[in-house]
């Protein structure tokens, strides 16, 4: 007993052309007619209207807070004080961006937390790929144990590793030789210890903590134990997983050494995933608010940008003028606040407009999505 199938004719080729050819002979009120007022257009304008609207009701939840930032930083003294001004600025003034570039010594800040975020990304960048191609391609004992303290990384509280870490790198010295470095080694011979004495290179008499030293990041980042790390590893693990192995064994062939093959084969490869984490690593050492305040705690021209920025508000140009102006109205600390997240952010936005192509395609390739 067969069964029953709808049966569907195959139009072909001849009779679309055919079709075709026999409408555009039709008047054009009828081929307008038909093309127009027809069920089928109508729920096609109702989707793309709804849609579009959808879109942009999206595209405004998403974009209003920047916008709001950007015209009330731009606000003069007068407006914070007229009911009338909400968000738009009547009277355009930069004297907020002024004061966050000459008060708040902007530029000197900026080159301080570029300097320290690219070598810790770099570092993070290089170590992380160590440890994921290692746990990728290499069966060894213990290498799910390891794995598994990597993805438990993940989960750990920033606050609860924050005592253990301040109390590691505050008598943190290997064989003496930040005391030697620091000029604090003392070895009972006058000449040796007089020329020791004159040595500051890291300039840490206590220990790393205790001083303005970028040490202990340098050291958790070229480790692989900073914060974020275990990510990178994982999606660097993911990525190294699905290059075949073929490469590998013709590099092996070849007389090719395993760190040879590694830095002339895979890595090459690699230079998306390693965009990507390094743009990870980057804006997560830039927006920092855990590490940098705990070890820079005196000069805080050496801490994070961001939290620079939003520590020393009002700048002392401003204060006066504004607060006489507006009455130490709550809104001019908001402006304040907005124009301060701008500057800290905006490096983030001009990067992430450059390089969003590798970053999406990193992210692609790291077997997390999708």
């Amino acid at each position: 007993m067969t069964e029953n199938k709808e049966f569907k004719p195959q139009i072909k080729r001849e009779t679309k052309n055919k079709i075709r050819v026999e409408f555009e002979r039709t008047d054009l009120k009828e081929r307008l007619k038909t093309k127009y007022l027809s069920a089928y257009f109508a729920k096609r304008v109702i989707w793309y209207i709804f849609r579009l609207l959808l879109l942009i009701g999206i595209a405004f939840v998403v974009i209003q807070p920047f916008i709001t930032m950007i015209t009330k930083s731009f606000m003069a003294p007068q407006d914070f004080r007229d009911t009338t001004v909400v968000n738009i600025p009547r009277n355009l003034s930069a004297g907020i961006y002024k004061a966050i570039f000459v008060d708040l010594h902007y530029i000197k800040v900026f080159f301080t937390t570029m300097g320290t975020s690219l070598a810790c990304a770099l570092l993070q960048t290089a170590s992380c790929c160590l440890v994921g191609y290692g746990l990728a391609k290499f069966k060894f004992r213990g290498a799910k144990a390891v794995f598994f303290c990597v993805v438990l990384t993940l989960i750990i509280p920033h606050g609860s590793l924050q005592a253990a870490i301040f109390q590691r790198f505050s008598r943190f010295d290997i064989l003496g030789i930040f005391k030697f470095l620091s000029g604090t080694t003392v070895t009972g011979i006058g000449w040796l210890d007089n020329i020791l004495s004159k040595i500051h290179v890291l300039n840490m008499p206590m220990g790393i903590q205790t001083t303005n030293s970028i040490a202990p990041l340098l050291i958790l980042s070229v480790t692989g134990l900073a914060f974020k790390n275990g990510l990178y590893i994982f999606m660097l693990r993911q990525f190294f997983r699905g290059v075949p192995d073929e490469l590998e064994e013709s590099a092996y062939l070849d007389g090719a050494g395993t760190f040879r093959t590694f830095v002339q084969v895979i890595l090459p490869i690699s230079i998306p995933m390693m965009v990507t984490v390094f743009l990870l690593a980057f804006c997560w050492q830039w927006t920092d608010d855990f590490y940098v305040p705990l070890f820079f705690v005196k000069d805080p021209q050496a801490s994070n940008l961001m939290n620079y920025l939003a520590s020393d508000l009002p700048p002392a140009s401003l204060a006066l003028d504004y607060t006489q102006t507006t009455g130490k109205s709550p809104e001019f600390m908001k402006a304040m606040e907005y124009g301060c997240g701008m500057m800290a952010c905006l490096p983030l936005i001009i990067l992430f407009l450059f390089c969003q192509k590798q970053l999406v395609q990193g992210i692609e390739r790291s077997g997390i999505v999708g």
